[in-house]
């Protein structure tokens, strides 16, 4: 299989089904932005705390990773920051297209793989935004060491991801309110699922999804050269695991250097 094309599709079918990462702002939202009243989230509820951000936006190259769907991308562009958009569905881009159409904004956006950027050359950015996305991928270093490359010095890396430990339960369990351990890590749809459970996934045009281990995630970031300057852990509000443990984390990566 191969996997971007599959979850590009999926993605693609999630705006259409209106995942709740695929609906834009509203202008109220962006009208309120220009006036310096805004903030984003990484996770699903609580927003990146405004001191991870540059004091002044205005002018800063911005690259939203892996961050379409009308969300991140808009809002910091009419906080005044110079805004990339680089997501692998195309359905996702649109998403922002229509927002920077509809209110005025500049925004470039770019399909593609996030574990590839050769797209763009050596320190491009003074920020990069990575909400909770990279479950959609099976190897996860390969972003870091590209967004490290990418970014300038004294630049930062925004990043969110999955709690590894949220993929031990039964999800369908879960779903009924119910923790049943079922899984051990890393966990792979591709690897762990039943076939028939796999088939229903696949049937209706989801996601694939992969667990990274800590090591991974935040050892991964540190082993491409960033240091560590914030952690914060978040909830989801779909299932009952969230009830019980943080399912989230998000981290404030700098790269070092003088930007």
């Amino acid at each position: 299989m191969d996997i971007r094309q599959y979850n590009r599709a999926a993605w693609d079918r999630q705006v259409e089904t209106q995942n709740p990462w695929t609906r834009p702002v509203s202008p109220e939202v962006i009208a309120a932005a220009r006036q310096g009243d805004w903030s984003i989230v990484l996770t699903e509820t609580k927003p990146i705390p405004r001191e991870w951000f540059p004091a002044d936006l205005a002018g800063r190259p911005v690259l939203c990773l892996a961050s379409g769907g009308g969300q991140q991308g808009p809002v910091l562009a009419a906080a005044g920051a110079v805004v990339t958009v680089f997501d692998n569905s195309p359905r996702q881009l649109a998403q922002d297209r229509l927002v920077a159409e509809r209110d005025g904004l500049t925004i470039t956006t770019i399909e593609g793989d996030m574990r590839d950027l050769s797209v763009f050359a050596d320190e491009s950015f003074d920020l990069i935004v990575h909400p909770v996305s990279n479950l959609f991928i099976p190897d996860v270093r390969p972003v870091w060491a590209e967004a490290y490359r990418v970014l300038r010095p004294g630049g930062a890396l925004l990043a969110a991801f999955n709690n590894p430990a949220f993929y031990l339960f039964d999800f369908n369990a879960a779903d009924r309110g119910v923790l049943v351990p079922k899984y051990r890590l890393p966990y792979a749809d591709l690897e762990n699922l039943s076939p028939e459970d796999l088939a229903s996934i696949t049937e209706r045009g989801l996601p694939l999804e992969w667990s990274h281990s800590l090591t991974d995630q935040i050892g991964g970031q540190l082993d491409a050269g960033f240091r560590l300057a914030g952690l914060y852990e978040d909830h989801n509000n779909y299932n009952v695991i969230g009830q019980y443990m943080p399912t989230y984390v998000a981290t404030r990566a700098l790269k070092p250097g003088k930007s």
